[in-house]
């Protein structure tokens, strides 16, 4: 029989739910987990070393959405996992039997998903799954970018910092590591599209791969200056891949 934490009790015991709670109990019953963890499974390692099973899909998945959500950095994630019981819930860790996966842990299934190009699968099921439950309203996207810092351990078969890794600076702080690249539904709030990077790619080269095609409006901030006038954009707005009367919502620079 499953035993339960006096921590995991007193969690339960509480009245008031957090904004973060509610907002994961939510994804908890949309999110279509299931068929996720299908397009995964068949690329997932069924056995990891001597001794030791590899983690659950559905549970790395859940950690790869929070990571997602809350734009945190693979060890940022893992600390997130030991600060909050509500995320512990989420991914399905007791503390009390078991340590949360490590920062390591992410950043190789992140790799696999990426090597497997099962990013935009998963994001294509979800919003598939949740446009028809009227849940993605689809006339505005919030555009935005996130630097994923690697572990500083991060090495490759020959002892070398990943190649498909590079430095970038943001405010005053260097990074090495990967970029996000996500596109949000202004309305609902929820993630529809993600690009990754290397760090050194900048954002607006990358909004067009942010844009579902059916969006009026695009709010971006200052790193995305200049974005209509884009190739890209110009070049999806000929072929009819997005609207062509998209109002472009970009913050100014500071100074400007």
């Amino acid at each position: 029989m499953k035993q339960t934490s006096f921590a995991s009790l007193e969690y339960a015991g509480k009245k008031r739910q957090t904004r973060r709670e509610k907002f994961l109990g939510e994804m908890e019953r949309v999110v279509p987990w299931s068929a996720l963890c299908g397009l995964i499974e068949p690329h997932y390692p069924r056995s990891g070393r001597v001794g030791r099973p590899p983690i659950g899909v559905e549970r790395m998945l859940r950690m790869y959405f929070l990571q997602q959500w809350y734009s945190l950095s693979d060890e940022g994630l893992e600390d997130a996992l030991y600060d909050s019981q509500a995320m512990r819930e989420f991914v399905g860790v007791d503390l009390a039997r078991e340590q949360a996966p490590d920062a390591t842990t992410l950043l190789k299934f992140r790799r696999l998903l990426e090597q497997h190009a099962l990013t935009k699968a998963i994001f294509d099921k979800v919003n598939v799954h949740l446009g028809e439950r009227g849940l993605l309203m689809r006339e505005g996207t919030l555009v935005d970018a996130t630097i994923i810092a690697a572990p500083s351990s991060t090495k490759n078969q020959d002892g070398e910092r990943d190649p498909e890794m590079h430095q970038a600076k943001k405010g005053q702080q260097y990074y090495f590591g990967m970029k996000a690249h996500i596109g949000v539904d202004a309305d609902s709030g929820l993630v529809h599209s993600v690009r990754v990077t290397s760090a050194n790619e900048s954002d607006v080269a990358n909004a067009h791969a942010l844009l579902h095609g059916q969006e009026r409006r695009v709010h971006g901030d200052s790193g995305y200056t200049g974005v209509a006038k884009r190739e890209e954009i110009v070049e999806a707005q000929a072929e009819g891949r997005i609207r062509d009367d998209i109002v472009w919502l970009i913050a100014a620079k500071r100074g400007a």
